[in-house]
């Protein structure tokens, strides 16, 4: 009889319709596949549990984050190797899910059962997010949801994002990945603050301000009065003493608040980066209303907000399983063209979209070589399945960006007065 590698090969490789191009090293110690390739370890049967019981990428991500199943090589190679077991290659092809439940690949599937054994299907790790999806959006599932991302600890995230402690996209200088995180994260703040035509004595609003950065970078900067807000008390507590060490108190004000309880315009200017993802399609438009209610005449929103690429009937659309168990509970991504709508029914004259699709790419593998520079210390502050599933989800994410499976948008948008006078220049991109 073939050894367990071999069969768990070809079983997979009858289930998806091609060969599997990693390299699969088994429980029993047997190998399977190009030598060279990186190696997928399936470490016990238990991997295999996982994966029957939610066949696709949602399996994979469970067994992963148990340490059932692990990589061996290049992360990024077996990512991209794997990826035709959860995404699709074209209009037909076939998931693995879809595979395991077509009568035409029982003996398959029937095969992984044996492999597997018989117990029963195992929990799921206890880092994922469990919750009927109902009541998506309220101000308490927002709370919940974003504790449940970034409360994991401040500890963490420091090695992660390093000293500049800003969780989006940086800005590279071309020809990339010339300089340092902290150097493009720099750019990135001043090319948003540039954008929004900052100017001393204004008042900005920071939507989703994380740990302090941007409203930093606009007080300190730019002579800015700045209101950060944040549904993590984490962030807020670390945002706060940033603030403090600065010797900025008096022209920053940190809060825990949801963006729809502000109330204290108008400002000059709005400053949205990477919150709107939180935010969810049926309230979208409650979002960009309350934000454009929230500037005065001639303010400015920039709107920095990851896109998803648009399907052909947007109603079959899903939310990431993955993404959604592990990472961002109740997150979504709209594509770009649905933004921009959103943005103009609430108001809004859109004035400028510049897409950095390749500076998230490149800044999200500079964050997984932080993580896993400092592997054994991220393990200890956040527990090895976190510490997993970040380095999962940050890998995985960098090499959609790449693909252009996904993309992000910096969105300009003015409250222009009815006179029709928006206050930019008529060369507007003079930030570049």
């Amino acid at each position: 009889m073939p050894d367990v590698a071999s069969r768990l090969k070809g079983h997979v490789e009858q289930l998806i319709g091609a060969p599997l191009s990693v390299r699969v090293r088994a429980w029993d110690g047997s190998q399977a596949g190009p030598p060279d390739a990186p190696t997928l370890v399936v470490r016990n049967r238990r991997a295999l549990r996982h994966l029957l019981r939610k066949p696709g990428e949602l399996g994979l991500a469970r067994a992963w984050v148990a340490g059932d199943l692990t990589v061996e090589g290049d992360l990024y190679a077996a990512l991209d190797a794997l990826a035709g077991l959860v995404w699709e290659r074209g209009e037909d092809a076939r998931t693995l899910a879809q595979a395991v439940r077509d009568p035409a690949f029982r003996s398959a599937a029937r095969g992984l059962l044996a492999l597997a054994g018989p117990p029963l299907p195992p929990a799921p790790p206890p880092e994922e997010v469990r919750r009927p999806r109902r009541g998506l959006h309220t101000k308490h599932s927002d709370r919940r949801a974003i504790s449940h991302h970034y409360d994991v600890g401040n500890d963490f995230y420091e090695i992660v994002l390093g000293p500049s402690m800003v969780y989006s996209c940086a800005y590279w200088p071309a020809p990339p990945p010339r300089g340092t995180l902290e150097q493009a994260q720099h750019d990135k703040l001043e090319l948003v603050a540039r954008k929004l035509a900052l100017r001393p004595g204004q008042r900005l609003l920071d939507v989703g301000c994380g740990w302090g950065s941007m409203a930093v970078h606009a007080a300190r900067d730019h002579g800015v009065s700045v209101v950060g807000v944040t549904l993590s008390r984490e962030q807020a507590a670390y945002a706060r003493k940033r603030v403090a060490d600065e010797g900025l108190t008096d022209r920053v004000d940190i809060r825990v608040q949801d963006y729809r309880d502000v109330s204290d315009g108008p400002y000059d200017a709005v400053s949205s980066i990477g919150m709107a993802e939180h935010v969810g399609s049926e309230r979208y438009l409650e979002y960009a209303t309350a934000l454009h209610r929230l500037l005065k005449p001639g303010g400015r929103l920039l709107n920095h907000q990851i896109a998803r690429r648009p399907q052909r009937d947007e109603t079959s659309y899903r939310v990431d399983s993955f993404i959604d168990a592990y990472v961002f509970p109740d997150g979504e991504l709209s594509p770009l063209g649905t933004t921009v709508s959103l943005l103009e029914r609430s108001g809004f004259e859109v004035r400028d979209v510049e897409s950095i699709r390749e500076h998230y790419a490149l800044t999200l593998r500079r964050w997984v070589e932080n993580l896993t520079d400092d592997w054994d210390r991220a393990v200890s502050l956040a527990g090895p399945g976190r510490a997993r599933v970040w380095l999962l989800y940050m890998a995985a994410s960098a090499l959609a960006f790449e693909r252009n499976r996904i993309g992000v948008n910096q969105v300009l948008a003015v409250r222009t007065p009815e006179p029709g006078t928006s206050g930019l220049p008529l060369r507007a991109r003079t930030w570049n």
